[in-house]
């Protein structure tokens, strides 16, 4: 009896050893998922093992089984973190520290476990800590790296002083800058538009950055001929639904937010989210009850998933040549309006939104989803294919304005070549001064007719013919600006004015106008670049 019960423990510690050194192996060879397991094992061996040792005292054992355990815990928090398992990940991690407040190995897991889901104060203390530890030293150039790193993101976390500059100009070689999540001053509110929206918290100018977000998940692809376009872009899609999934299921966080979203235009009972939920250094009070079956994970995606290469929208860097799809929550709260106040930068998988013209405190911010420099018709039929029906002030104004018979001759002349385009502004200019159409009503239409405007100030013949008869180009920049915000196309005939005029002045307004189209991320050398090169 007493020889078996010696063999008990030998027997488990043989085992122990045979799962540690597997559990190594299977780490080393990056094998995670397997490691997992083998690491669970061995941590359910080695807590039972510490469980009978209590029973029966042993003081050389249990230090060592606790140090066991702790290096187990660590190992398993790494190869989880490699699963993009970082909930559990991080568990692991704070099970191994109450064994051993100081452990190296498990304070630097941690730490690249905080930096990655954007946590920057409290990755910087397990830095901090590791970097007093005595085994700091071999590893102390990563650790300050590390370190200096967290202290960066977190500046620019807190203050959104991001600087895409050197970048931009050196033609987005290299990898793309670091960024760091922000918000700045909005919030989310109940919306005349839509459901929720989120609003101005104080009066910003154009180029002024809104927020910074990380998408939960992102596909990109290079998309064939139209004849297979279809096909790649259906299996993109479902790429695109298994990362959101698998996002969804391993973070609880990523769960509770994605849950905010709507399913449906109908978001009347939907409750309106604190914006400081969105912040990645927000304490995860509770987790939302929400079930999010395939159903409804489907529809969140439906309505929310934004493309990159959106009219509203300009991919930078190596993405650029490809077709984007991702889920970046916080954006997703921002609605459509065909008179437009805000645009975003697609940078990896970030997205930086800035106001593209000024906007006062309490004003929503909002997106174009689709072209709003076409007119009333064409909206229409772009706004069905989103699944709903535009109601804002312009359109509002342009369905009325569509019941003369002049706008819509205008519109079929220019549409069926029929027209001289300088002719068609004419018409409308005249048609606008007999019809007393003022201020921003002006801007709609000009807005609507934008193309007709853009050919004729670049036609030197449209401009003999007719640019005494019609406002001059600044005028109906500025109106237009006043109605879609910053916009390439308003930039180009700018920047191509001055070209031929060699007006400086021209090339000043190009460049106030192209910060509200790439935002002051991008300062006024680069900008200047990207304008000369014709935004390529």
């Amino acid at each position: 009896m007493v020889g078996e019960e010696q063999q008990q423990p030998e027997m488990a510690e043989e085992l122990m050893q045979q799962l540690r050194s597997k559990a190594t192996e299977l780490l080393l060879r990056e094998e995670w998922k397997e490691a997992v397991l083998a690491y669970s094992q061995f941590i359910n061996l080695c807590q039972d093992q510490i469980s009978m040792t209590r029973q029966h005292p042993d003081p050389d054992k249990l230090p060592k089984l606790h140090k066991s355990l702790c290096l187990a815990l660590s190992n398993r928090a790494e190869a989880r973190s490699r699963l993009r398992e970082f909930a559990e990940a991080l568990k692991d991690c704070d099970q191994a520290l109450e064994i051993e407040s100081a452990h190296f190995k498990t304070l630097l897991c941690k730490g690249k476990i905080l930096l990655n889901l954007n946590r920057y104060s409290m990755a910087l203390d397990c830095f901090k800590t590791a970097l007093l530890d005595p085994h700091a030293c071999g590893n102390a150039e990563s650790l300050n790296g590390y370190l200096e790193k967290c202290k960066r993101l977190e500046f620019l976390s807190r203050t959104g002083a991001f600087d895409l500059s050197d970048w931009v100009v050196n033609g987005y070689r290299g990898k793309s800058p670091e960024l760091a999540e922000y918000i700045g001053p909005a919030q989310i509110r109940k919306s005349a538009i839509s459901g929720r929206g989120l609003f101005a918290t104080k009066n910003v100018d154009a180029g002024t950055l809104v927020l910074v977000t990380k998408a939960i998940a992102t596909e990109r692809g290079i998309l064939p001929s139209e004849d297979s376009g279809e096909n790649a872009q259906l299996v993109m899609w479902k790429n695109f639904i298994d990362r959101v999934t698998g996002s969804i299921t391993k973070c609880p966080r990523t769960h509770n937010l994605v849950s905010t979203l709507s399913i449906s235009e109908v978001e009347d009972g939907l409750q309106v989210p604190d914006i400081s939920l969105f912040r990645p250094e927000a304490e995860e009070t509770s987790h939302s009850n929400e079930k999010l079956d395939m159903g409804r994970i489907l529809n969140i995606l439906d309505v929310n998933s934004l493309v990159e290469d959106a009219v509203s929208a300009k991919v930078l860097g190596k993405n650029s040549d490809y077709y984007g799809v991702g889920l970046w929550v916080l954006a997703s709260f921002i609605n459509h309006s065909c008179n437009p106040n805000a645009r975003r930068l697609h940078v990896g998988d970030y997205v930086m939104v800035h106001a593209s013209r000024d906007v006062k405190a309490g004003e929503e911010f909002t997106f174009g989803y689709y072209d709003a420099l076409t007119p009333l018709g064409k909206r229409k039929e772009m706004s069905k294919t989103w699944g709903f029906q535009c109601n804002c002030k312009r359109c509002k104004f342009e369905e009325e304005m569509w019941g003369k018979q002049e706008i819509r001759e205008i519109e079929m002349g220019l549409e069926r070549g029929m027209m001289d385009v300088g002719g068609a502004v004419y018409r409308l200019e005249e048609g606008m001064r007999r019809w007393v159409v003022r201020g921003m009503e002006k801007g709609y239409l000009r807005a609507s007719f934008w193309s007709a405007y853009s050919e004729t100030y670049g036609s030197e013949k449209s401009m003999k013919r007719w640019g005494r008869r019609i406002p001059t180009m600044d005028v109906v920049v500025d109106s237009v600006l006043e109605v879609v915000g910053s916009d390439e196309r308003l930039v180009k005939v700018l920047v191509e004015g001055s070209k031929k005029t060699n007006g400086s002045a021209d090339m000043e307004r190009g460049l106030k106008l192209g910060r509200g189209v790439y935002g002051k991320a991008i300062k006024k050398q680069a900008l200047r670049a990207l304008l000369e090169l014709g935004f390529h």
